[in-house]
């Protein structure tokens, strides 16, 4: 209760945040709409060409994107912006008032800011989702909708765990303005399904295979985004994928957890 009081007083304090600059607030979530809408007409497009791409039909790719996105916008909501700022207080030696607060350092760095703009991209992410599943057409269980929210937070995990394990490196680079672009680069490839990596020609498929490979089975951002976006819509024919995710996801948390507590004992405070 008291962490959920805390992230509570976050959450108000971040909307005040938002409401001293209202344009701000605007243009960002003018700009995310227009990416969504603009995302939404590509596909569009191409899905009048052709019927299906790689197995996945016009509507389940749909179902697949908004999945994505809904990711990308709870990690970006919540975790981008504190990820930053750790980064930032690392090198001008602000860390110091977060470590001598009575409660978790690494809840506080990870919780203190939420932006609200990336809540319309979660609700247009559950908008699209829903308009794709009622025109797929095919019923969904319980089991689907437990099972696909189980797996959304595993991939928010797993993304999670890369992100702040990068931001640690701050501590001994001092400035990593990479962060975003690291982020940027790893999403391109969760962006697409992981049988679009699947070749046809001997080259691509060289090319695809060693994608595939390591995007699933060494970093797998591949199966964290694919496999709840496969149970939703019912084409999940091993789950083995899934139980790889979830390991995956395990693991990195608790080896962010170990990398957070060990930077912290390097860090050596404003007064050094």
């Amino acid at each position: 209760m008291f962490y959920a009081g805390v992230l509570w007083m976050f959450v108000r304090n971040s909307l005040i945040r938002e409401m001293m600059f209202p344009a701000n607030f605007m243009i960002q979530v003018v700009t995310r709409l227009f990416w969504f809408f603009a995302r939404v007409a590509l596909f569009t497009v191409i899905y009048k060409e052709v019927d299906h791409i790689q197995g996945w039909s016009q509507h389940q790719y749909f179902a697949f994107m908004a999945t994505g996105m809904l990711i990308n916008a709870i990690v970006e909501a919540f975790f981008m912006p504190n990820c930053a700022a750790f980064c930032e207080n690392i090198r001008t030696g602000k860390l110091d008032f977060a470590l001598t607060k009575p409660i978790d350092s690494q809840f506080l760095v990870s919780m203190e800011r939420v932006s609200l703009a990336m809540i319309s991209q979660i609700i247009l992410a559950v908008a699209l989702l829903v308009w794709s599943l009622i025109n797929i057409g095919a019923p969904i269980s319980l089991t689907q909708v437990a099972l696909y929210l189980f797996y959304i937070a595993i991939a928010v995990a797993f993304f999670y765990s890369m992100m702040i394990t990068t931001a640690c490196t701050s501590i001994w680079f001092g400035r990593n303005q990479g962060l975003y672009d690291f982020w940027f680069y790893i999403t391109i490839f969760a962006q697409y399904p992981r049988s679009i990596y699947d070749g046809t020609d001997s080259t691509r498929f060289e090319t695809g295979e060693a994608l595939q490979f390591g995007f699933t089975w060494i970093v797998p951002v591949l199966l964290v985004v694919t496999v709840p976006a496969q149970i939703i819509v019912g084409t999940l024919d091993d789950r083995m994928f899934g139980i790889v995710a979830a390991i995956a996801a395990a693991v990195a948390l608790l080896a962010s957890r170990g990398v957070f507590q060990w930077s912290l004992n390097h860090y050596r405070g404003a007064s050094s």
